[in-house]
């Protein structure tokens, strides 16, 4: 069974929700993405993402922006993401998903960059910019590989939409609960409860909720809507903030042991 749909099983079971992580791949370099994975995994993350680096993220905001910056800079490539992932595989089994843009599938071949992803031990892949009526042979590539084809859902997205994009899914959805880029928020939006039922309406699939949640109360009041909590910038933010210092792992992974701690929410 792919890692993804076991965790989820596993959390439902339990009546726990999941907490969902993004960091950037290769910020500040792959020695550090493959340490905070295995550092992740021990304090209750139950899946990774990473950022596969590229020059145009249009769909994140300035944190996440500086983060692939760093990632490029650092000399971090598709392929050498996929060789990190099949370092962290050798020695943990927390679902991996690449959030990544079309056009570094484009680049390699959908089809061989899928089974390169699924041979290093990837789950999943969230492809920003590739809407479901776009994908032609990708979901059934994506199928045959044992992946998940992650899509989002918007505060804008139209009911009717809504039912076309969970039907394609697989694994989660990810509900983006702010319209705009990826970054941190004061507070949390206040429509969440009307949609995450809305796309509940539409699917059995666990549901994601990400974009703007910054610290463990907001995580604890995410979680009451959600199956899982997705933080990705407030991370990043602290990666950024230690850099190459010897307190990055523990520094990071202790605030992402907070987020852990505060979305076990019942019911």
């Amino acid at each position: 069974m792919n890692r993804i749909v076991e965790r989820f099983a596993d959390l439902r079971r339990q009546g726990r929700k999941g907490l969902v992580i993004y960091i950037g791949a290769g910020d500040p370099d792959l020695a550090a993405t493959e340490q905070l994975a295995l550092a992740f995994d021990q304090v209750g993350v139950d899946v990774l993402e990473l950022g596969v680096p590229f020059s145009d993220p249009l769909a994140d905001g300035v944190v996440n922006q500086l983060a692939a910056q760093r990632g490029l800079e650092s000399g971090t490539t598709p392929a050498g993401v996929l060789a990190t992932v099949a370092r962290i595989r050798a020695s943990s089994r927390i679902p991996l998903v690449l959030y990544i843009y079309f056009n570094l599938l484009h680049r390699v071949g959908v089809g061989r960059f899928i089974a390169d992803a699924a041979r290093a031990g990837v789950d999943g892949l969230l492809v920003l910019d590739l809407p479901p009526e776009e994908s032609e042979n990708y979901e059934s590539l994506m199928r045959e590989a044992g992946l998940c084809n992650i899509y989002l859902v918007a505060p804008t997205t139209p009911e009717d939409r809504i039912e076309l994009i969970v039907k394609r899914a697989a694994g989660f959805v990810y509900y983006v609960s702010r319209e705009g880029v990826t970054g941190m928020q004061a507070r949390v939006a206040d429509t969440i409860g009307e949609m995450t039922a809305k796309i509940r309406a539409h699917t059995d699939l666990p549901v994601a909720i990400g974009f703007g949640i910054s610290n463990a109360e907001q995580a604890r009041e995410v979680a009451r809507h959600a199956d899982a909590i997705v933080v990705g910038s407030a991370v990043v933010s602290r990666i950024a903030q230690h850099g190459k210092s010897p307190g990055l792992v523990p520094q990071v992974s202790g605030f992402v042991k907070t987020l852990a701690q505060a979305r076990t929410v019942h019911g």
